[in-house]
């Protein structure tokens, strides 16, 4: 079976958890015999596109001209039995979904945040859930409320790709919902059940656990929706040293919040941005990884990580959160009083959920459990001589 993998790359200076299970997702295919081509573009290129490309760069978002003429060639050249599309912006335009019908290949996506409908695709503006664009033929309230990067202009022209793309999602073959909030999700946007499959991602083995560390690892991008501001909030209600070290990792707006704390307090440390070895020795050297975003988040890969590593984890009952913990951990409503005491109940019985966090990680979100799974969902369509009905 011979599969186009599509993606258009997060920004590397913001750590991507999306990037980091598209990665592993083609190595996990590889490896079960299926042939992978990426075609991926990266938004660190913007900045070196000749002018007349960067020109254009305001559109592409609706068409993509240079990610369509190359992604034709690439379908004519290998004739792919399967397209399978993650993330299209800005560089690959859903068009790319157009252009793969246009020479008989059937899609499949995986849906990892709420873009169908949100401009942001958080369903999160000014510090709060909003859904105010769900339902509307056009979403203006985006524009009003600066939602894409924090312009107008650009949030003008997100929510207009978003209405003239609506046709091109619900053409989709088959989409791959990471939990059942994004089934719904689906659902709600008009796309039949059985175009839906509820698939998480997985992550690689990284073997036996180390030994339970101490404290606290929170990692994440420090922007509001990550909940950053609610966990200080809950960490200070504690003194200073008795849940043993906070460590946070990660940089975004509100690294003056990490800063301050760790100025403040003795037991917070702020490690800045690490890389993928850097995160797993503080991971090691802790008891408890923390994932308290305030949105609804999808299925955040901190938490793959963190049970794959045997350790159980304190969460926010948003989104995908509860999904993902299931009986490895704690979830408490996004409350900085619940989130204190959740604390306090992690600091004291993470040594006894570590072992049940290894043994989800190894049931529901391992390799051997999830590839074959989503071998299938490509069978599913390529088994069939006419493609579903769009």
């Amino acid at each position: 079976m011979k599969v186009v993998v599509a993606h258009n790359r997060y920004r590397e200076a913001m750590p991507s958890g999306e990037n980091v299970i598209v990665d592993t997702e083609i190595v996990q295919l590889r490896a079960a015999g299926v042939e992978v081509l990426p075609f991926q573009r990266s938004s660190d290129s913007i900045a070196a596109l000749p002018p007349a490309e960067k020109a254009l760069l305001p559109l592409s978002p609706i068409y993509g001209r240079a990610a369509q003429r190359d992604l034709a060639q690439l379908l004519k050249a290998e004739r792919p039995d399967v397209f399978h599309l993650h993330n299209p912006y800005p560089l690959l335009s859903p068009w790319v979904v157009r252009t793969a019908h246009a020479h008989g290949v059937p899609v499949v996506q995986t849906v990892h945040n709420y873009r169908q409908v949100c401009s942001s695709g958080l369903y999160f503006r000014d510090g709060h859930n909003c859904q105010d664009c769900k339902g509307k033929l056009i979403g203006w309230p985006a524009v009003q409320h600066r939602c894409y990067r924090g312009s107008a202009a650009q949030s003008a022209l997100m929510a207009t790709t978003l209405a003239v793309h609506r046709p091109t999602w619900r053409s989709v073959d088959r989409f791959i919902a990471l939990t059942d909030r994004i089934a719904a999700h689906l659902h709600d946007y008009g796309i039949p059940d059985e175009r839906i499959v509820v698939k998480p991602n997985g992550l690689p083995d990284p073997g036996e656990p180390a030994p339970l560390g101490d404290g606290f690892l929170y990692g994440a991008r420090l922007s509001p929706e990550k909940g950053l501001g609610l966990l200080l909030d809950a960490w200070r209600r504690h003194p200073d040293g008795s849940l043993g070290t906070l460590r946070i990792a990660g940089d975004g707006e509100l690294r003056p919040l990490a800063e301050q704390a760790a100025a403040e307090r003795s037991d917070v440390l702020y490690l800045g941005i690490l890389d993928r070895e850097g995160m797993r020795e503080v991971r090691d050297e802790s008891a408890v990884v923390v994932a308290v975003p305030t949105w609804n988040d999808v299925l955040p890969t901190v938490i793959l990580e963190a049970m794959a590593a045997g350790r159980p984890v304190v969460g926010t009952a948003v989104g995908g959160i509860p999904y993902l913990i299931g009986d490895a951990g704690w979830v408490v409503e996004p409350d900085p009083a619940a989130l204190a005491d959740a604390l306090a109940r992690a600091r004291t019985g993470a040594a006894a959920l570590a072992p049940a966090a290894r043994a989800r990680y190894l049931d529901q979100f391992h390799p051997d459990v999830l590839t074959p799974r989503l071998i299938g969902v490509y069978t599913s369509l390529t088994a069939n001589s006419d493609p579903p009905s769009r």
